[in-house]
């Protein structure tokens, strides 16, 4: 068994639940935060659907050089155009991942900086979970959060929510 054939399942299923989470972001709550230092929600929905990209860059790649200086993050403009990003994102991703030998996931995969420095090397298995699913976890859980904050129900995402009781569909 190949070591991807493990993970885009893993994947397809927590994509599936951001998803319905990134569902229920109103378009009239775009701009909120919830402390200056914070992420809007429209800003935290639109690197839920841009990070996705992170897998399909470290699927084709052994390299990124990454100028954070010059780098700018996709901002949707509101959920359905986050949606749109998020969907093609996670195709692209699968269709990225699916097929992968142990020997290319096991491959160490690096970020770089514009002269040559390397912010971080791993193998590209470590990093499809890490930076990619973790990671989306993460943010999925502080987009919960904003999203309680603003009395919006929530989905379940590993079992009930107070909003969506009873046995996960």
């Amino acid at each position: 068994m190949n070591i991807i054939d493990a993970i885009v399942p893993e994947y397809q299923h927590e994509m599936a639940v951001t998803r319905t989470v990134l569902e229920r972001v109103p378009d009239a709550h775009w701009g909120w935060k919830p402390h200056p230092k914070s992420m809007t929600m429209g800003v935290l929905a639109s690197h839920l659907a841009e990070m996705q990209w992170w897998a399909i860059g470290t699927m084709k790649d052994d390299v990124w050089v990454m100028d954070m200086a010059t780098y700018k993050p996709f901002v949707a403009a509101n959920t359905a155009e986050a949606l749109a990003a998020f969907d093609q994102n996670v195709a692209d991703a699968v269709a990225a991942m699916t097929g992968a030998s142990n020997e290319h996931m096991l491959r160490t995969w690096s970020m770089k900086t514009p002269d040559g420095n390397v912010m971080m090397a791993m193998p590209r298995v470590a990093v499809i979970r890490a930076f990619v699913l973790s990671h989306t976890v993460h943010h999925r859980g502080q987009l919960t959060v904003y999203l309680r904050m603003n009395d919006v129900p929530l989905p379940q995402v590993y079992g009930p929510s107070a909003d969506a009781p009873g046995m996960m569909g």
